[in-house]
């Protein structure tokens, strides 16, 4: 049983790896339309979480363009794309989609995004699915999502990312980025509310 086990354990890890290098690659070929395929930065160290992203970048956390994934009707996703200390407020998803905020599974991200959790971003998709982009990312000059792999970025503008995500639409779905909601007063710095 133990043999069982260990080779289980490596023929996940192998699909993994395969899964990875295949949805890098599909981001890579969705960026050649562009000639910015060589732009897409990868990483020794992981950028799987927004603070690893940013501490591997060197940027903001704020910076980092996170891709969430909900259940959309019919049960095809949607993506919405925020800044990184942006959280999702179920009151303005609601009004602005029509249903509730309920984010995939873990086999269901990759199911329908065809990238793994860690590394899902709005490029290369296997599926065709509507992105949104979050207004919180409206206040930086650069972000940075992920390009398919729990190591892999790219820098873009907003208006870059709405272009190369095929974007539907920009929406104010998230609370916790704007300076109001977060108690900064005008001597603080934005930095210490994250």
């Amino acid at each position: 049983m133990l043999y069982r086990n260990k080779v289980d354990k490596m023929l996940i890890g192998l699909r993994e790896r395969l899964v990875i290098s295949v949805s890098i690659e599909r981001v890579k070929a969705h960026f050649k339309q562009w000639n910015r395929e060589a732009e897409v930065m990868e990483f020794k160290s992981s950028s799987a979480t927004v603070q690893q992203a940013a501490e591997t970048i060197g940027v903001l956390p704020e910076q980092i363009a996170k891709t969430l994934s909900f259940r959309g009707k019919e049960d095809k996703a949607i993506l919405v794309v925020a800044a990184g200390d942006a959280k999702i407020d179920n009151k303005k998803f609601r009004h602005t989609f029509g249903f509730k905020a309920r984010m995939l599974s873990h086999d269901e991200v990759q199911e329908q995004t065809g990238h793994e959790v860690g590394g899902v971003c709005p490029f290369g998709l296997a599926n065709d699915l509507d992105v949104y982009l979050d207004v919180s990312m409206k206040r930086f000059d650069k972000v940075f999502p992920a390009c398919g792999s729990t190591n892999s970025a790219i820098e873009l503008t907003c208006e870059e990312l709405f272009t190369y995500s095929f974007a539907k639409a920009w929406v104010d779905v998230c609370k916790g980025w704007q300076e109001e909601e977060i108690g900064i007063t005008s001597g603080e710095s934005s930095k210490s509310a994250t």
